[in-house]
């Protein structure tokens, strides 16, 4: 699946169960096993276990491939493994206490977020436009 499209797929399942704060970065420099990763909050074990098999359904729907998906036994923090596209769906205090954006966050993507409004939060002149 199309870089592009599979991003498109993870943000709209991730938004369809109401993800807090989702962030897209660009790993191209970081990593040459995946090319995008994807932070969400989600409220409780519950959420987060919701949000992620959200976002396996939709890209398995859309002819994508989920290799793998871990932490659903707690749901304080799932990874779903897309291929180029890395999720972390995590509870509020985790991402706070891992602070992954400060590992992935070193160029983060502008998308569309929310009905379709580019996100203020990466207005940042060095960040790619995708999608």
């Amino acid at each position: 699946m199309d870089l592009r499209k599979l991003q498109r797929t993870i943000i709209d399942a991730l938004e369809d169960v109401k993800a807090k704060d989702i962030r897209v970065f660009d790993t191209t420099k970081l990593s040459d096993l995946f090319d995008r990763v994807i932070i969400a909050t989600g409220n409780s074990n519950r959420q987060t276990k919701a949000l992620a098999m959200s976002v396996k359904e939709a890209v398995k729907e859309k002819g994508g491939e989920v290799i793998s998906v871990e932490g659903m036994e707690t749901g304080e923090w799932v990874l779903v493994d897309c291929g180029d596209i890395i999720v972390h769906i995590l509870q509020p205090m985790l991402r706070s206490y891992y602070q992954l954006e400060g590992m992935w966050g070193d160029k983060p993507v502008r998308v569309k977020l929310g009905g379709g409004k580019p996100s203020k939060r990466f207005a940042s002149d060095d960040a790619d436009e995708d999608e």
